[in-house]
C-alpha cells in the first residue's frame, strides 16, 4: 500500500485558525466541505487564501483540504493563506526564499486590543467636560 504524499499547515490571523492539507492533484480545493467558491464568496478572499500557490507558480498542481475557525471570512482567508505557504515550505523548502519575501510565512500578529475601564472603547476616552 503506497502512501500518497501530503503536507500539513497550520495558519493563523487574528483570531482564526486554519488546518491546511495539501496533496498533489488536480486543484480541487474544499474549505470546510465546502468548495471555495460557496465558502469565500467575494473575489479578494479567494485570491487572498490561494495568493501563495500563485507566487510559487504551481494552482491547479495541489488538492487542499482546508479546516478553518474562528474569527471572520478576512481573517480565515488570511489564516488560509498562512498555511497553504507553511505547507508548500515543507512539500519543498526551495519556495521559502520567494514564499518569506511576498511576507506569506510570516503571521499578522495583530489583535484586537481589549476594552479598558473608563473608556469607551480601548483607547476611546470619556468626552471632556470643562463643568
Amino acid at each position: 500500500m503506497s502512501q500518497i504524499a501530503q503536507y500539513r499547515g497550520t495558519g493563523k490571523r487574528k483570531t482564526s485558525v486554519a488546518r491546511v492539507i495539501l496533496r498533489p492533484g488536480d486543484g480541487a480545493t474544499w474549505v470546510n466541505g465546502r468548495s471555495i467558491e460557496e465558502y469565500f464568496p467575494r473575489t479578494i478572499w479567494r485570491s487572498i487564501a490561494t495568493s501563495p500557490l500563485k507566487t510559487a507558480g504551481l494552482e491547479g498542481q495541489y488538492d487542499l483540504r482546508v479546516r478553518v475557525h474562528g474569527g471572520g471570512l478576512t481573517g480565515q482567508a488570511g489564516a488560509v493563506r498562512h498555511g497553504i505557504a507553511r505547507a508548500l515550505v515543507e512539500a519543498n523548502p526551495e519556495l521559502r526564499v520567494p514564499l518569506k519575501r511576498e511576507g506569506y510565512l510570516t503571521r499578522d500578529a495583530r489583535q484586537v486590543e481589549r476594552k479598558k475601564a473608563g473608556l469607551h472603547k480601548a483607547r476611546k476616552a470619556p468626552q471632556f467636560s470643562k463643568r
